[in-house]
């Protein structure tokens, strides 16, 4: 974790929080958390108090992954500006580490050169700064975090503990994430798509939310289930579901659905012997073609590569520690 003074506070707790209560299958933790500030020196807060690291930018050369804190520095947000030394470290251990921002962090990414030719993420408040700063990056106002080979970035506040889920997931598989939002008392999973709660104006006519047709969605995984049968369900027109469906979600009702399959999908060859084929026509993914075309597109593997890499270290591991 790197923190750059103004840190914010928040930002930097979560993945400590999160990533330390991730089980492991032997004696030593999934992953060790490590704060550093530029200087080795503590670092103050945007909320009134400091913080003391456990080194300088010389720990990010031994990190497997990096993830930079939200951060209210003036000279960064309003002008783009990060310490040479900071775009150095930054830059060298891309070389090598997973790269990640919460929040306002993405300024620094940004700043370092890490972010041109991606998507990225940042707190919606900050978006029209970014964009000034920063014109040729793909900035999405939408999404609660982008994952973009490698580089990940999230938007404010509690997006930052579904980025770390998120990370886990990828790591050592849906299971263990599960175990591990279930300790945190958290959802257990909030698609990277979902729209951040932004203070947009609201027409008279959108007091109906479209979760019931996303609860039926989940309940028949196998059905083909039709805008239109999915906008009756909800009472609306299929022009005003799939308009509020993409502002309450981020996604088509299309995309979500293949999302929310493909989910239970990755559930099913963790946790069962069941045949690909199976998998696929239980979850409504057709057949096992399908399922492996959908993995290959979303995930850059296989379903039997994916059931060898989570079916054996998630039936090891031990509940999640405090």
């Amino acid at each position: 974790m790197l923190a750059i003074a103004p840190v914010v506070a928040f930002d930097l707790s979560i993945p400590a929080q999160m990533l330390a209560t991730v089980p492991s299958s032997t004696d030593h933790a999934a992953y060790r958390v490590r704060t550093a500030t530029p200087d080795g020196a503590p670092v103050s807060t945007a909320h009134g108090y400091g913080v003391t690291p456990e080194g300088d930018l010389s720990l990010l050369e031994h990190a497997d992954t990096v993830i930079v804190a939200g951060t209210r520095s003036p000279a960064l947000l309003d002008e783009g500006v990060l310490d040479p030394a900071i775009v150095e470290a930054l830059r060298e251990a891309r070389r090598r580490a997973r790269m990640v921002s919460l929040c306002t962090g993405a300024f620094a990414l940004a700043a370092a050169g890490l972010l041109e030719g991606r998507r990225a993420a940042t707190h919606w408040r900050y978006a029209d700064h970014f964009t000034r700063l920063f014109p040729a990056i793909a900035l999405d106002t939408n999404p609660l975090y982008v994952d973009d080979r490698g580089v990940l970035t999230s938007a404010g506040g509690a997006a930052a503990i579904d980025l770390c889920l998120h990370l886990i997931r990828e790591d050592h598989g849906s299971s263990v994430a599960n175990q591990v939002a279930r300790y945190n008392v958290v959802a257990p999973m909030r698609e990277g798509g979902q729209a951040q709660y932004i203070d947009h104006p609201v027409s008279e006519d959108a007091g109906t939310s479209t979760a019931g047709a996303r609860a039926l969605m989940t309940k028949h995984l196998d059905r083909r289930l039709s805008l239109q049968d999915l906008a009756a369900h909800c009472h609306m027109s299929v022009r005003t579901f799939t308009r509020r469906f993409r502002q309450e979600t981020g996604l088509s009702p299309a995309e979500w659905f293949t999302s929310a399959r493909l989910k239970h999908a990755r559930y099913l060859l963790e946790s069962t012997d069941l045949p690909v084929d199976d998998i696929a026509a239980e979850c409504g993914l057709g057949s096992g073609t399908n399922l492996r075309q959908h993995m290959r597109i979303s995930l850059d593997t296989t379903p039997s590569a994916y059931r060898r890499a989570f079916r054996s270290t998630t039936a090891e591991r031990t509940p999640p520690r405090p």
